[in-house]
């Protein structure tokens, strides 16, 4: 498989015209453009640089959380006037006015070997320096490493654990990055990292179909890993006496020898695997599920699947792990609860929940409430701007402010420096 820039792509209403020479990174706006974008909501418009990860197209087919949140964004940050460079793997296939691919075709097959994302990030990172960006938002792993050398401010998205090793390797980025959490839980399992922001993942909320959970099975959605929790969804399953479907990614060699373990010899008996589901399947069955199973054993930092249930109407069961309690309202919009074998008693007291409550709990975490956040957090690290404090944990709109957020862009580079900025 080639690597680095294989292609460049542009809508035929932004590339340069006609004999006009461009320097190399610009792309040439027709006038129209160029008025709809000066009048960006909040401000100038900003030029953005999104380097998404390479595992998945943006946004993806099927499995791809990240990917599919990358393409909300760049979407919304279009439709609010900003002007995106999205770099990624096989099609572009988002509102972005310029897209690089690093790969022709997204190496998922290789999910887990470094040596793809180091690719990755290293073709990156020529590509930024060809272009002329106000901010860099990186939601790859090891691209992080190479903004301390560049103009533009990078801001990192907290995508997975702050424990252990990777909180360590965000600590030791120090100021040459501004990290943006993905909930509150996050955040505080690791407050010395330098956290710019709190901005709870969205979906489109619109794009998911109201169900009437009317398919007669509980659903479980998402990686097969122990964290997850297959095993526990099977377990519950079987003690309510109910149906349970089970959906999601096989492909990882962990993924396959926790599945073989704890999985396949368990199903049957009201118990299926239905392989991994794309994007209107997945929609399908959440609509109809219902309830979705979400046993975590880890603490997870956000859990987008939770959101996609409940937009279709579909409660949440789940352990008090991570943020669950942040996205989940607890004999609202599903039930959280603090042992495995009180999910049985959840499963069975789930037809007593409203499911246009559920809807309506999922639209605070839709992607326009995230792309504001986002567009607040760039606007701190270009502008200066000082955040707003959020009115309260469990509000998913903006951020929380510290204390060094209203500096101008040159105070902040000082405190990058090393340098106590000037009162």
């Amino acid at each position: 498989m080639s690597t680095g820039l294989l292609h460049t792509t542009a809508p035929a209403a932004v590339r340069p015209r006609g004999g006009e020479r461009e320097p190399a990174g610009t792309v040439a706006l027709p006038r129209a453009d160029v008025e709809r974008l000066q009048q960006a909501p909040g401000g100038r418009p900003l030029r953005i640089g999104i380097v998404a990860p390479p595992w998945f197209s943006v946004p993806p087919s099927g499995y791809g959380g990240i990917e599919a949140m990358v393409a909300g964004l760049v979407d919304g940050l279009v439709a609010r006037g900003h002007y995106v460079t999205l770099i990624g793997a096989g099609d572009g296939r988002t509102a972005a006015q310029r897209f690089h691919a690093t790969f022709s075709e997204p190496p998922s097959a290789r999910l887990g070997d470094p040596m793809p994302e180091v690719l990755h990030a290293a073709a990156a990172a020529a590509l930024i320096e060809r272009e002329e960006l106000d901010v860099v938002h990186d939601h790859t792993l090891a691209g992080p490493l190479l903004a301390r050398g560049r103009g533009a401010p990078t801001v990192v998205t907290a995508h997975g654990p702050v424990r252990g090793e990777p909180g360590d390797y965000l600590v030791a980025l120090g100021s040459s990055v501004d990290v943006v959490a993905i909930s509150w839980t996050q955040r505080q399992l690791r407050p010395e990292v330098n956290w710019l922001s709190t901005v709870h993942n969205g979906v489109d909320v619109d794009s998911f179909p109201m169900g009437r959970g009317d398919g007669g099975y509980l659903l479980f959605l998402g990686r097969f890993s122990p964290d997850k929790g297959a095993h526990l969804a099977i377990d519950v399953a079987r003690s309510a006496g109910r149906r349970l479907l089970l959906a999601g990614k096989l492909n990882e060699a962990a993924e396959k020898a926790y599945f073989a373990d704890a999985v396949a010899h368990r199903l049957g008996h009201g118990v299926e695997y239905v392989g991994e589901a794309d994007a209107a399947t997945k929609r399908e069955l959440l609509a109809g599920a219902e309830a979705l199973l979400f046993p975590v054993s880890w603490d997870e930092p956000f859990g987008l699947v939770m959101v996609e249930a409940m937009a279709c109407g579909t409660p949440v069961i789940a352990l008090r792990r991570g943020s669950v309690p942040e996205i989940v309202v607890h004999g609202e919009t599903g039930f959280v609860v603090d042992e495995p074998e009180r999910l049985v008693e959840a499963v069975r007291a789930v037809e007593t929940l409203d499911r246009g409550r559920c809807r309506s709990r999922a639209k605070m975490f839709d992607t326009s409430r995230m792309v504001e956040g986002y567009e607040a957090a760039y606007r701190a690290v270009v502008e200066g701007r000082e955040l707003c404090a959020a009115a309260r944990p469990d509000d998913p709109v903006l951020v929380s402010a510290t204390a060094l957020d209203h500096l101008t862009p040159s105070a902040r580079k000082q405190r990058s420096d090393g340098v106590t900025p000037a009162a």
